[in-house]
């Protein structure tokens, strides 16, 4: 099942963002690898994709989980909470409507 991870950051995160980075794209890589991941980003401070010093306030992810403990497990353990970057997060089911993905499947097609 899916679910999404929204979470929040603390003020000023950026200097902690930019030290855990590899280690929390690394992780988001192998679940893409494993045709599991929707859809991963930031959310910048500000209305541009290219926030610069104003940072971002938070990151969304949808990926596929056997369930919503698995889902928590793995949000737990992001190297973003680990070093401090993340003030919350909140794990849900999420129910994909749009774009309909093809049944047993959850890869986008851009991916291909």
């Amino acid at each position: 099942m899916l679910y999404s991870i929204f979470a929040y950051d603390v003020p000023n995160s950026l200097p902690l963002r930019a030290k855990a980075r590899p280690a929390h794209i690394a992780r988001l890589k192998e679940l893409y690898e494993g045709n599991r991941l929707i859809i991963a980003g930031p959310n910048p401070a500000i209305d541009s994709l290219e926030p610069g010093e104003a940072g971002f306030s938070g990151s969304l992810i949808v990926a596929d989980f056997p369930s919503l403990a698995d889902a928590e497990r793995w949000a737990e353990l992001d190297p973003y909470v680990e070093a401090g970057v993340y003030e919350k997060v909140h794990v849900k089911p999420f129910k994909q409507v749009l774009p309909t993905p093809a049944p047993g499947k959850h890869k986008l097609a851009i991916f291909k």
